[in-house]
């Protein structure tokens, strides 16, 4: 059974960083299909791809967090990260942590090539 659970989110100013958390298991980091990524949910609005990251390190970014954002893991604690920076009040929505079954490419953003998901953790930035 794969679960994944996030950790990190909170309330920060503008210009702030925040670093979220996902730790996987049940689901290889390194499995030959993996695929992870951060989606994420403003209230009333649909799930959005922000960031994902390929079993061979490649990441594809969101245009509105490139130079901002950073994907990372560490394969040998099965976590995947998510580093926030210079943080705006458009980045305000709950991020959730999501893994694939089967390698991803252009169609990355989208939330249904996704099968695991993880709770969500509130991000909440303030002008």
């Amino acid at each position: 059974q794969v679960r994944l659970v996030e950790s990190g989110g909170g309330s920060v100013q503008a210009g702030g960083s925040l670093r979220l958390a996902c730790v996987a298991s049940g689901y290889t980091l390194n499995y030959a299909y993996a695929c992870m990524g951060w989606f994420r949910q403003e209230p009333g609005k649909e799930r959005e791809g922000v960031v994902t990251i390929g079993r061979d390190g490649n990441t594809r970014h969101a245009d509105s967090v490139k130079g901002r954002f950073t994907i990372s893991r560490d394969i040998a604690k099965n976590t995947l990260w998510l580093q926030m920076n210079s943080l705006k009040p458009e980045d305000t929505a709950i991020y959730f942590c999501a893994a694939a079954s089967r390698r991803l490419f252009s169609d990355w953003y989208i939330g249904s090539n996704y099968r695991y998901w993880g709770q969500g953790t509130q991000v909440t930035v303030s002008s």
